[in-house]
């Protein structure tokens, strides 16, 4: 038995009933995608049900044999990636990861005097803006640069020839340690070169995130059933149950590593995000770049989709929404797609589920799990 789950990371299909508790009340990731790129053509994606659990109404769309579609409403509080993702996997947060417009003196202090560093920078800030900002200072003092998001990050940037990935890995490590104390979700170490803007952000980024609760991938490990982490999986599960993992640097990158995973697999777990979605599109609000992205992803989607056999699962989801024509940089409070495919029974809708953890169901029943008490 084998199965596939693909994370489109921020491909939300609209706000969910509290966005306005978040300041995100009528974001629609997909949506507003489409307003800007009306001849957009997701002919795989749709033949899954794409468009109609984005519409929630007959579009005529000719839908695959053992196809099904619904849409997810979130259970945690929150909207970044490790709540999205966990939840994906089965674990509900009930307490929000703390955020910081500034850390305070009481967290930076321990980790400067460990590493025996001393941040610069230490405010909200795009990662590539940041840079330009900062980096001329970080030449000069050979220290990291400190930032953050309205997700709950603890961000290090550093100039790879200044700082080696080992030794920004290091304070990152410490970091981590320390952020436990803070309930911040993720460290993440952000290395970048070049010598002047624009300066280019490497494929050492590595996320140190907070160990999650138990979960699906833990069910898995018991019973002896492999995972394979593609992307930055390993790093937002801390490499618990993980099996095998494979980082990647793009989209195209990690769909390549799909095809290989999935043509020498026999069984267990694939288990991939792409990023480009979110990371180089949603985030710097780019609603023309995220199209292609998904015209990417719904091209190399139809070659693969042959390649699913009766007995394989195949869930395609997401783990929030990140609206590129949105205010602000910050992800957003959305309803998520869940796209599945198994055997060749009649084509269905699987209508709204109320948190994400639908999925954990949908793989727990194809591996035939039972649940940890």
């Amino acid at each position: 038995m084998r199965a596939i789950l693909i994370v489109l990371d921020s491909v939300g299909i609209g706000s969910t009933p509290d966005a306005h508790h978040y300041g995100d009340e009528g974001s629609d990731t997909l949506g507003h995608i489409f307003d800007h790129v009306p001849d957009l053509k997701l002919s795989q994606l749709e033949s899954l049900g794409l468009r109609l659990a984005h519409q929630r109404k007959d579009t005529s769309t000719k839908l695959l044999p053992g196809c099904a579609y619904g849409w997810m409403q979130p259970a945690s509080k929150g909207k970044d990636t490790s709540t999205g993702h966990w939840e994906i996997a089965g674990a509900i947060t009930e307490e929000a990861f703390a955020t910081f417009t500034e850390f305070p003196s009481s967290l930076l202090g321990p980790i400067e005097k460990e590493a025996n560093i001393e941040f610069i920078g230490n405010y909200p800030q795009s990662g590539t803006i940041i840079l330009d900002e900062l980096a001329s200072e970080h030449r000069e003092t050979s220290q990291p640069i400190l930032y953050t998001s309205a997700d709950s990050v603890f961000q290090i940037a550093a100039h790879e020839e200044i700082i080696p990935l080992k030794k920004l890995y290091a304070i990152c490590e410490i970091a981590r340690r320390h952020c436990n104390h803070f309930n911040i979700a993720r460290v993440i170490a952000r290395p970048f070169i070049g010598d002047s803007p624009p300066f280019k952000r490497t494929s050492g980024r590595k996320d140190f995130s907070m160990s999650p609760p138990p979960n699906i991938l833990d069910e898995l490990d018991v019973a002896g059933i492999p995972t394979t982490a593609i992307g930055k999986i390993k790093d937002i599960f801390a490499n618990r149950a993980i099996t095998h993992s494979i980082p990647t640097s793009s989209n195209s990158d990690g769909m390549s590593a799909i095809d290989r995973e999935w043509d020498k697999n026999c069984e267990g777990l694939i288990f991939a995000n792409l990023v480009d979605f979110d990371m180089i599109h949603g985030h710097r609000r780019d609603p023309l770049g995220y199209a292609d992205c998904l015209a990417e992803f719904d091209n190399w989607l139809k070659g693969f989709l042959a390649r699913i056999l009766p007995n394989d699962l195949l869930i395609i989801t997401a783990d929030h929404g990140n609206d590129p024509t949105w205010k602000g940089n910050d992800h957003t409070r959305e309803e998520v797609p869940v796209l599945e495919m198994k055997g060749n029974c009649e084509p269905r809708c699987t209508g709204l589920h109320r948190d994400f953890t639908y999925v954990t169901h949908l793989i727990r029943e194809h591996f035939s799990l039972k649940k940890i008490s």
